[in-house]
């Protein structure tokens, strides 16, 4: 646990206690930084925090204050030990007859893995697209083959660069979104019959890359705010004949875990004691809600075995299909199995992105959307806690669009899911998420559609169906 957050959590249970009371006016800045003799960075982090808890409110020229709270905050879900046996994959079936059950545009969709498309600057976007299509260069057909145009890569450099990271452009391997570079990961360092490590819950989009690679999984328990379990892994890596680790370390879908720093040196330390490679699925990143980024896993010791996977499309450009991988001392390998899946990424947009890029307006864009997710975590959040049972638990992220609810007891998520739907409401059941279909008194619930009038109801709703199921 960093200082900040030690410091917000002496505050929230001072809250909790009704030490300070709702309108309570927090000390300034300043004077907080002479009570707890800390850096003023450290009160401001802190204080970010507990706003996007929604715990106080910043008014400006006026100071941090308590909020008044309707509801008492549902307690956080406990992680779910996994079983250490290593198990082959069939779980393509399921999962896209779930998938397909949520696709339904009339469904409120809860159950989404997309935020809403009206959160990106699509015109501006459209704009530099329909530049690149008029200054197009035949040449570029050839020149901007993988591992993909220089000034894209250029600029995905910059981006790792301000986050900390040392990744040359020479690393970058552009792909068509990122998981066509996941799947060029596991292509690069497994064979059929291997076994890789995943956490769990975990994406259901790498189980499936897995299954049709023929590749067997083995499960890591991931904790619902702190992520992996490293003890876990440490045995797992000692015991079996694991061939690589497919994770995400930062706003983890579907818990929205946060790796610490430590947690994730540590984690870089034990792969390099195996010479394990790291798959890093990190596309929810540029989402904190922090003052920070996370610390960049391409900026730790040891970051030649990361193969670092990101992509726009949930932070920029989604639909654009616009992704990449920082593949370390396996970016020869990740660039052949392109050449030899896909052959490249469409250039135009590579070229308009690059230009966006290069024009400026992302951060500003990026500030404005962390915002909007924070003010919709927090609308979400209450809502819930006033509409389900006292008996749910809820994950509070610090980035990403995700919440990760534990039903009450006997419970079952594949049911709530099924009623849900026929009240037009999309969910996420949790035994997607899992190898073994675990988790089944869980849901995924997304936060990054912007209009209350369609989804409180729907909370509602949702919440009056599992009510009378429990």
């Amino acid at each position: 646990m960093t200082l900040y957050q030690k410091l917000a959590g002496q505050i929230q249970q001072q809250i909790n206690d009704g030490v300070l009371r709702a309108g309570s006016r927090l000390p300034s800045i300043r004077q907080a930084c002479l009570q707890h003799e800390v850096s003023p960075v450290t009160v401001t982090n802190a204080y970010a925090l507990l706003e996007q808890q929604g715990l106080i409110d910043v008014r400006p020229r006026s100071g941090f204050f308590v909020r008044a709270r309707q509801r008492p905050l549902l307690l956080e879900p406990d992680m779910i030990c996994s079983s250490e046996e290593s198990s082959p994959l069939q779980v393509s079936d399921f999962i896209f007859q779930i998938l397909e059950s949520v696709r339904d545009g009339v469904a409120v969709p809860l159950g989404s893995g997309f935020p809403s498309p009206h959160l990106f600057p699509l015109d501006r976007l459209g704009r530099c697209l329909a530049h690149a299509a008029r200054t197009f260069r035949p040449e570029q057909t050839i020149s901007d083959l993988p591992p993909g145009n220089l000034e894209l890569r250029r600029q995905i450099s910059l981006r790792y660069f301000s986050h900390g990271a040392m990744v040359s452009p020479q690393e970058i391997v552009i792909t068509n979104g990122a998981m066509e570079g996941l799947n060029l990961c596991l292509q690069a360092v497994t064979s059929p019959g291997d076994l890789i490590a995943i956490e769990s819950p975990t994406f259901y989009a790498g189980l499936q890359a897995s299954e049709r690679l023929g590749l067997q999984v083995i499960e890591i328990p991931s904790h619902p705010r702190e992520g992996i379990d490293i003890n876990a892994l440490e045995h797992a890596l000692t015991h079996h004949p694991v061939k690589a680790c497919l994770f995400m370390l930062n706003f983890a879908n579907p818990t929205g875990s946060l790796m610490s720093d430590d947690k994730k040196q540590a984690l870089l330390a034990l792969l390099r004691r195996h010479d394990v490679p790291l798959i890093e699925d990190d596309v929810y990143g540029e989402l904190y809600f922090g003052q920070r980024p996370p610390l960049s896993s391409k900026a730790l010791k040891g970051s030649d075995l990361v193969m670092h996977v990101s992509s726009l499309s949930k932070c920029l450009a989604p639909g654009y299909r616009l992704g990449w991988v920082a593949a370390g001392r396996y970016t020869h390998r990740v660039q052949r199995q392109k050449l030899s899946c896909s052959l490249a990424t469409p250039v135009p947009i590579q070229v308009a992105l690059a230009d966006y890029l290069r024009l400026g307006g992302f951060e500003k864009h990026l500030r404005k959307l962390r915002r909007t997710l924070v003010r919709q975590q927090m609308e979400m959040a209450n809502a819930i806690s006033q509409y389900f049972p006292a008996q749910t638990r809820l994950t509070r992220p610090q980035g990403g669009y995700f919440m990760w609810l534990e039903l009450p007891p006997n419970v079952d998520a594949l049911a709530i899911h099924q009623q849900a739907l026929q009240h037009g409401i999309s969910v996420a059941p949790g035994p997607i998420f899992s190898a073994k279909r675990g988790f089944n008194q869980h849901l995924r619930i997304n936060f990054g559609h912007a209009n209350p009038a369609a989804w409180l109801p729907a909370i509602e709703k949702l919440g009056s169906i599992i009510k009378k199921y429990f």
